[in-house]
């Protein structure tokens, strides 16, 4: 669903100057509405849609433009910036592969290649054993599905090519991952789509009520699939309209039934991997492990990279320059990808998601209660949250009311990214890991003071 465009009317705020957020003038800023008309006159309407703040600088947790305003940065671009803005290692990575001259490899080997090979590898729990660097999250889920397909088409013909996933599950702007996601706005372009396609309810506890994973095995019955003919069954850790974790009993059940039916299991960790959850990979808290995981985001810190983490069996289906990509595993995305996962060990960063957990799900509580029933649900795992706004009492979507949510928390200082989800009526809270519980207060004191008064 598209969301709203911000207008760009210079509007007087209210002046904001405390240790992390500085708001100085009108918003927009009045000498960036050229730069921004430029863009929407220049671009596809679809890169609209975020608020009107041109990001000139970056420092830790926090993102300045170039007129002396200052935000706290609950967005980090979208779950990417999982060490902060402007992180020095990061940046001499960067710079150190640039000065190098290799800026570019294709599949040739080359030595930071391996060692962030190496480093993933580390992270990994047995049997995932193998790593696929890519360039996005949706080329990461657009090759699982087809590791999937493939082993499905070996096992049992034409018949087993029935990929399963779940209602309002994004997972890419890719053809595949579309015909897979299960949001229904994002697929009118296809027409009737593709019968091998196929969703069930997910597990939320909130639109879908009942979390037994007997609904799972219903869906599938009702829909007229034959549970042998599935080849995979492919989910978010915790979607991305939300920020709520399939319970553990499901998964399980889930990782049994696919075992059961030779189906491949995947997640799609693109948003939880690399701490943002509190541990290191989201599937971690339902005590299972995928056959393949799919990577981006906070994998790289900012760069443009991703991967694909699986087992020896499905990595290894496909011969020599079978399975390859034009930018895989770029050198400079590479260095960059390396410098910050080993901060993330360092500085101990999934240990902070985890601490800080429980600010983060108490301030989304409190927003929640704030709104006098606005937000219908809040969600919290990690250092991310959701606020689902709806009509009172019910799961219809109230997008407008989100909108004006992330249009206020910008003229005030704490960034966020627009509405997403169902209907676009959820807004995500997802600070870089590096982020103090001082300032995680600051901002989460100002969203609920802002749910207050909508």
């Amino acid at each position: 669903m598209a969301t709203k465009e911000f207008p760009l009317v210079p509007e007087k705020v209210p002046q904001v100057r405390t240790k992390y957020r500085t708001i100085a003038t009108e918003i927009p800023v009045a000498a960036s509405v050229p730069l921004l008309k430029k863009l929407r006159d220049m671009e596809p309407r679809s890169m609209g849609g975020q608020p009107p703040v041109v990001w000139h600088r970056g420092d830790g947790a926090c993102i300045s433009d170039p007129y002396g305003n200052r935000w706290l940065d609950f967005s980090s671009g979208v779950l990417v910036t999982a060490c902060g803005h402007g992180r020095p290692e990061i940046v001499q990575a960067i710079r150190d592969m640039a000065d190098q001259g290799l800026y570019h490899a294709y599949c040739f080997p080359s030595e930071v290649r391996l060692q962030l090979v190496e480093e993933l590898s580390s992270w990994l729990p047995p049997p995932l054993a193998r790593v696929f660097l890519l360039t996005t999250g949706s080329e990461a889920c657009e090759c699982a599905i087809k590791l999937a397909m493939t082993r499905g088409l070996a096992l049992g013909g034409k018949k087993k090519t029935v990929f399963v996933t779940f209602d309002h599950a994004f997972h890419g702007r890719t053809m595949g991952v579309q015909l897979a996601g299960g949001i229904p706005a994002l697929k009118t372009w296809l027409g009737d789509g593709d019968p091998r396609f196929v969703q069930v309810p997910y597990p939320d506890g909130f639109r879908q009520k009942d979390t037994r994973f007997e609904v799972f095995q219903a869906a599938l019955a009702a829909k007229g699939v034959d549970p042998d003919d599935v080849c995979g069954v492919m989910s978010e850790t915790y979607q991305g309209c939300n920020a709520c974790l399939m319970p553990p009993e499901y998964a399980q059940d889930l990782r049994r039934w696919c075992d059961r039916h030779k189906a491949v299991l995947i997640f799609d960790e693109i948003q939880a991997a690399f701490g943002r959850t509190g541990k290191p990979f989201g599937f971690m808290h339902c005590g299972v492990v995928p056959d393949l995981a799919a990577c981006g985001k906070g994998i790289s810190g900012g760069m443009p990279l991703a991967a694909v983490l699986g087992t020896e069996e499905l990595m290894n289906m496909y011969g020599p320059g079978e399975m390859t990509s034009t930018h895989s595993a770029n050198p400079v995305c590479a260095a960059a990808a390396l410098a910050n996962l080993r901060v993330i060990r360092k500085e101990r960063l999934v240990e902070n998601a985890a601490a800080l957990a429980p600010v983060l799900a108490e301030g989304a509580r409190r927003i929640a209660a704030a709104s006098r029933g606005k937000v219908g649900r809040a969600d919290a795992v990690g250092l991310v949250a959701a606020l689902q706004f709806t009509r009172p009492g019910s799961t219809e979507p109230q997008p407008e009311h989100a909108w004006e949510f992330v249009r206020r928390a910008v003229a005030r200082g704490v960034m966020l990214f627009a509405p997403v989800g169902v209907g676009g009526c959820a807004v995500k809270i997802n600070p870089p890991l590096v982020i103090t519980e001082e300032a995680l207060r600051e901002g989460l004191a100002v969203l609920e003071e802002i749910a207050a008064e909508l």
